[in-house]
């Protein structure tokens, strides 16, 4: 490995815009894998520029630090990744977004819904949910996760 291969933490962090301290956070969840020198310094791979941005990306998309992980886990240690390798990888995230976006409409359609519905009235209201009717299927929104609404 050549020296212009590997930058410092420091370097690291300018590059990106990352703090030093979030990225030892990042190292610390496994989401990066420096390798010391022989004075004990962090050194990254100029690839390692890559896995944060994608790591900024994914967070900024509300990806779990976990869900990262797993999608990072797909590609190789050691090398930098090739062009196969991400797209590998992006397919994971292709259904994430997917899912995000699916349910972003849901949501969108619930609201338009009610702010054109014009009943003024929870009493008749199919988001109001009286007796929480929805909470026999489950925790959570279950209707912007994708139950039908009941009728009253």
């Amino acid at each position: 490995m050549k020296a212009t291969d590997v930058i410092a933490i420091g370097d690291l962090a300018a590059r990106t815009g990352v703090s030093v301290s979030a990225i030892r956070f990042y190292e610390a969840r496994g989401l990066l894998d420096p390798f010391r020198n022989k004075g004990g310094q962090r050194r990254f791979l100029r690839s390692d520029i890559r896995r944060l941005s994608f790591i900024l990306i994914a967070q900024q998309l509300g990806l779990s630090i976990e869900a990262i992980g797993r999608e990072l886990a797909k590609l190789p240690d050691g090398r930098t990744p090739t062009a196969k390798d991400w797209t590998r990888m992006s397919t994971g995230i292709r259904a994430i977004i997917d899912e995000r976006i699916a349910t972003l409409t849901r949501t969108r359609e619930l609201l338009d819904g009610c702010i054109g519905c014009g009943c003024l009235s929870l009493e008749r209201c199919a988001l109001y949910n009286p007796g929480d009717r929805a909470g026999r299927r489950g925790a959570g929104p279950r209707y912007v996760i994708g139950d039908p609404i009941e009728s009253a």
